[in-house]
């Protein structure tokens, strides 16, 4: 029976993906993402452990309520490939429900998706921290933007849908050449079937606070409308759909 750290477990609507949905937030990630807004997630040892047919019992709570609502399940973290067998083991019982499926996923352990994880994934929600490997350091201060962009290829390739998020900080991912470069990418990718460019906020502060961590971009004003709208306009002049 495979055995997950869970950190925690909610319904949304229309946020991590199509419908409402039944989102599980796994513990545990290897990046440390300056503007990271759950630093609560960061450890694997924080989180619950929680076998796939305690999960799914949670799931089935709320069936009839995410069929009606056109939603499904979406796993989220952390980052949820760093407890892919867990995570694979959940997606192959909500698929065997008839539930649709999202993975919430950064692309940095895309490698440890093999085909029968994704083959139970109907759509992958995939994070690109930058497309500028100097910036995507600074930002997740560790790792290489190499392993997400063969996974984002690799979804393509096998017919996978995408929505692709972007985080604006201004001073930090906001470079014209950056998001230039990343929507010439993202629009080579022939499943993408939207882009969502999200401003950067400091709602998550307090967290830091409670666990006696400096929020490293505490001083950051997040973007105005304006200059979110003009990032959206480099994506959409890729022919590629924005929110």
């Amino acid at each position: 029976m495979s055995i997950g750290a869970v950190h925690s477990y909610d319904m949304s609507i229309g946020v991590d993906g199509p419908g409402s949905r039944f989102v599980v937030f796994l513990a545990g990630c290897p990046l440390r993402c300056l503007y990271c807004h759950s630093p609560d997630t960061w450890q694997q040892r924080n989180g619950r452990p929680m076998s796939v047919s305690s999960v799914m019992a949670e799931i089935q709570r709320y069936e009839r309520f995410i069929a009606v609502a056109g939603g499904g399940v979406t796993i989220s973290g952390g980052e949820p490939l760093q407890q892919h067998v867990f995570t694979q083991s959940l997606l192959q019982a909500c698929h065997t429900r008839g539930l649709h499926t999202a993975l919430d996923t950064s692309g940095f352990l895309g490698e440890k998706a093999n085909e029968e994880l994704l083959d139970a994934t109907d759509l992958v929600l995939l994070d690109i921290k930058s497309f500028d490997q100097a910036t995507y350091q600074q930002v997740t201060q560790t790792g290489h933007i190499a392993p997400t962009l063969r996974f984002a290829r690799r979804l393509a390739e096998r017919g996978t849908p995408m929505w692709i998020r972007f985080v604006l900080v201004p001073g930090l991912t906001d470079e014209p050449s950056n998001i230039n470069r990343l929507a010439d990418f993202v629009g080579s990718l022939r499943t993408v079937e939207r882009v969502e460019v999200l401003a950067f906020h400091r709602l998550g502060a307090h967290k830091y606070a409670n666990l006696g961590l400096p929020f490293p971009l505490a001083e950051v004003v997040p973007p105005t409308g304006s200059q979110v709208e003009l990032a959206r306009e480099i994506f959409r002049e890729r022919g590629l759909v924005t929110y």
